[in-house]
């Protein structure tokens, strides 16, 4: 990228946020400190009107206003592929808002550029469809979750647990992540029910009301501090399953359907991890790999799987 398109480039980041590091722009951009500085300084000289404050980083002075931001060929099919995946990858409610920002981005695009999204358009497809949410279950909750997170709401929950088939109604959750793994997005928030912080499936919320109330985020866990214990976790089962290579071609892509976090090889097996709620789930699918296929953690998997061998000797005996 040269200089005068990084300028450019600057400007949008700053854009983007209230305050922006000179070390976010240095990574963004690949460029040193020093660099940063000397571009923020010709900014000035430009005409931009730059503010800092100290120790956090730099703004463009409020009530400036800039001319529209055009977007390239490239930038706009990329916008167009990532229409595509939050239509499989998302909710309901984060589509229809998503298509409704892309509406107002194609308004503002060029003739050209709008005739490249028209042709791309229906040459792309993403034919990997997501999980899919249980019958009767909305899946139209991920804005509202986010706008939770961002102000600090309480929510209201009826959740139904696939393990114990029950549905609990009246969860208040204090929120303080939302991840996605298993080909579904999870809300991970402190549970007043159970005192403690629980994993919730979003395709298992029956229904959510975001309340007025506010929680105390200086008492509540990291959501970085969450992830980095995840293991630990009550609601989740740590699960280690060692397969041989001469399988991974069949493993490869069902595994993220059973939480699969991390793997690393171990001689001519691979050890991989799963995050999982169900270990009736998983097993059945662990079974179909016959013994090339050993699980390591934890011993309940085992004798899940031991259970289920001896259920289809009786059947077929």
């Amino acid at each position: 990228m040269n200089r005068i398109d990084r300028l450019a480039a600057i400007v949008t980041m700053l854009q983007t946020k209230r305050i922006v590091r000179a070390e976010d722009i240095a990574d963004r951009f690949e460029i040193s400190k020093r660099t940063v500085y000397r571009d923020l300084r010709a900014l000035e000289e430009a005409g931009i009107p730059l503010g800092a404050e100290a120790g956090l980083g730099y703004y463009i002075a409020e009530g400036y206003h800039l001319p529209p931001v055009m977007f390239t060929a490239k930038e706009a099919g990329a916008l167009l592929t990532a229409e595509k995946l939050v239509e499989k990858f998302t909710d309901k409610s984060v589509d229809h808002q998503y298509k409704s920002a892309m509406d107002k981005i194609k308004s503002v695009l060029p003739a050209v550029q709008k005739d490249l999204l028209e042709v791309l358009n229906p040459n792309i497809r993403i034919l990997q469809e997501n999980n899919g949410a249980i019958m009767d279950f909305p899946n139209n909750f991920l804005t509202d979750i986010q706008h939770a997170l961002a102000t600090r709401k309480v929510l209201k929950i009826d959740y139904y647990a696939f393990h114990s088939e029950t549905l609990t109604e009246g969860r208040y959750v204090e929120p303080i992540g939302l991840c996605y793994y298993g080909f579904s997005w999870h809300l991970i928030a402190y549970c007043r029910l159970r005192n403690d912080y629980r994993d919730f499936r979003l395709d298992r919320i029956k229904t959510l009301t975001l309340t007025d109330e506010k929680f105390k985020s200086y008492d509540k866990l990291p959501f970085t501090e969450y992830m980095q214990g995840l293991y630990r976790d009550l609601n989740m089962d740590p699960i280690v399953v060692r397969f041989n290579k001469s399988i991974l071609t069949f493993v490869e892509k069902p595994k993220y359907y059973y939480g699969f976090v991390d793997e690393k090889e171990v001689g001519d097996q691979v050890e991989m991890y799963f995050m999982t709620d169900s270990l009736p789930y998983i097993a059945r699918w662990i079974i179909t790999h016959g013994d090339k296929a050993e699980v390591v953690n934890p011993v309940e998997l085992k004798h899940e799987i031991v259970n289920l061998v001896n259920e289809l000797g009786r059947h077929y005996l």
